[in-house]
């Protein structure tokens, strides 16, 4: 007896131990932060299951349009757009096959031993039956039922797919615009590498003067002031070139410190003008826009589920039926058994009409209304966001434009008045300041030029993401 409570209370110890194990708790105190071994599983979970990576060749320069080629192909968000579809797929072929019977296979085996009456004694009885059947049933009418689920099968079908291209629609908006984003930084580094080697120039030149006797110590400070502000402009391009090259290779889904190489902004050709007219622009986004295409197929998915709503009114016929063998073994008290076999089958129809529900139906329908008249007014608000869109981004384009063509014009003007303040400082007609500011006045110039080009291209793929021109069919251009 001792030995069996031992046991049972070293079992029951065991229970309490494993449960005490695996028991997930929260933190003992309200002021300290919760730490367990689930959470140092998550760690690793997180630390191990990381997005593969893929290589991109270092050495080549990139065009926008390879890049964003190479985008498309390795970033997550695309392909789990894509399977979302696939699963809208799958439950449209669902939605289809209720317009087909079902068939079902079946066989049943049964052993059993009873008593049975016979006169005033009961006789043992041995009974095995072996049953195989198909059993065969098919929905033959019902009003909308079947071809609403359809429809709203379908409506979610082509949402799924709008969204699939909408996901691409924002992908390479994304790697565009920080594409663009680099590229500015890169032409402001390239700018500032131009502004310091200007001013380590005019530093040059104020010590030679100085030395000759023509100059004085006032310019020389004011130069070297001068040349250590480009060079601190200079430093401060190359961290944004670095944080903007980040930023495109993780839209691509690389690592952020990946080395790859794009074109130099002056090497992108920039537009002369604006074809279309804005009404031609909105009209296009109206028409090519997938977020806004979305909103009809909701409102063809909420028609489809009044639809089925309303069905319920109607009676449903379904027509039911089986068939198959039936092969079996009797045998009573110790006397010889018998073997028996025969056809089994059977065929009905049978009506189904809902009378009363308690409202149940109203009410379905008035939620489907309220879902269809949800969804024309989602769309109503979405037609009038993206008209609001697309003229903004028109009308900045066309700032863009006339900003980036003055812009060109000041950088001239600048580096004509630059050269003139050179040569007439060492003709001794102008001063040392004067020089120094030529050359500040150039290098802003310089630099609100590389903007200016920038922010037009920028506009350029913005004009194109609001009115979805990035995902059409036609080839994209392959030059920088």
């Amino acid at each position: 007896m001792d030995i069996r409570i031992a046991r049972y209370c070293l079992l029951s110890a065991s229970v309490l131990c494993v449960q005490a194990l695996l028991a997930q708790t929260t933190s003992p105190t309200p002021d300290q932060p919760w730490h367990s071994r689930e959470e140092s599983d998550l760690k690793r979970q997180a630390v191990a299951d990381r997005q593969p990576r893929w290589a991109i060749d270092p050495e080549t320069v990139y065009t926008l349009s390879e890049l964003i080629d190479l985008a498309e192909l390795h970033n997550p968000e695309t392909r789990a757009a894509w399977e979302r579809a696939r699963m809208r797929a799958n439950e449209l072929g669902i939605a289809r096959s209720q317009y087909y019977p079902t068939i079902v296979a079946s066989v049943s085996a049964a052993s059993l031993r009873q008593p049975a009456l016979i006169g005033e004694y009961l006789h043992r009885q041995t009974i095995a039956i072996l049953s195989p059947t198909l059993h065969v049933e098919y929905l033959i009418f019902d009003v909308g039922g079947r071809s609403g689920t359809l429809d709203v099968a379908k409506a979610n079908l082509l949402i799924k797919d709008l969204e699939f291209n909408d996901t691409h629609r924002r992908l390479i908006y994304q790697v565009a615009s920080a594409y663009f984003r680099l590229l500015s930084a890169k032409g402001q580094h390239e700018a500032a590498v131009i502004n310091l080697q200007n001013a380590e120039i005019i530093e040059s030149d104020a010590n030679s003067r100085l030395k000759g006797g023509l100059g004085t110590r006032p310019d020389v400070l004011e130069a070297a002031a001068a040349r250590a502000q480009a060079d601190y402009d200079l430093q401060a391009t190359l961290g944004a070139e670095a944080i903007a090259q980040g930023t495109l290779a993780s839209a691509m889904g690389l690592a952020p410190e990946t080395p790859f190489h794009v074109f130099s902004i002056a090497d992108i050709p920039l537009p002369t003008s604006v074809v279309d007219s804005v009404t031609e622009e909105i009209e296009r986004a109206l028409q090519q826009r997938p977020d806004m295409l979305v909103n009809f197929e909701r409102i063809r998915s909420a028609e489809g589920v009044l639809k089925h709503a309303k069905s319920a009114y109607f009676p449903s016929i379904v027509f039911t039926g089986e068939g198959g063998l039936t092969r079996g073994y009797a045998q009573q008290d110790l006397y010889p058994g018998h073997y028996g076999e025969g056809e089994v089958w059977s065929a009905g129809l049978s009506m189904k009409w809902t009378l009363f529900d308690g409202a149940a139906r109203e009410e379905r329908i008035a939620a489907a209304r309220a879902e269809k008249k949800a969804a024309e007014a989602d769309l109503y608000a979405i037609r009038d966001s993206v008209e609001q869109e697309v003229f903004t981004s028109y009308t900045d384009m066309q700032t863009a434009l006339r900003q980036q063509q003055s812009s060109a014009a000041l950088l001239t003007a600048s580096m004509q008045s630059y050269d003139a303040a050179r040569e007439s400082y060492g003709l001794g007609l102008r001063s040392q300041l004067d020089v120094v500011s030529a050359q500040k006045a150039l290098a802003s110039a310089r630099s609100q030029e590389v903007l200016a080009r920038a922010r037009l291209l920028s506009q350029v793929a913005d004009l194109a993401f609001r009115t979805g021109d990035m995902i059409q069919a036609q080839a994209r251009d392959k030059t920088p």
